[in-house]
């Protein structure tokens, strides 16, 4: 490849970076430590139903 052509790698991605940095304010907040509290609770839910059973 000659030093004259742009391979695009960093330029083409540029324009996702900045649409998926962009909030949306219609968009649903979920706080974090939300979803890790959920995520354990349905851990601890499925180790006891597997100890029930």
């Amino acid at each position: 490849m000659s030093s004259g052509q742009n391979s695009g790698g960093l330029m083409s991605s540029a324009g996702l970076v900045r649409y998926f940095d962009a909030e949306d304010q219609n968009a649903i907040q979920i706080d974090p430590r939300t979803v890790i509290a959920l995520g354990v609770a349905f851990g601890l839910f499925v180790q006891l139903l597997t100890i029930a059973a």
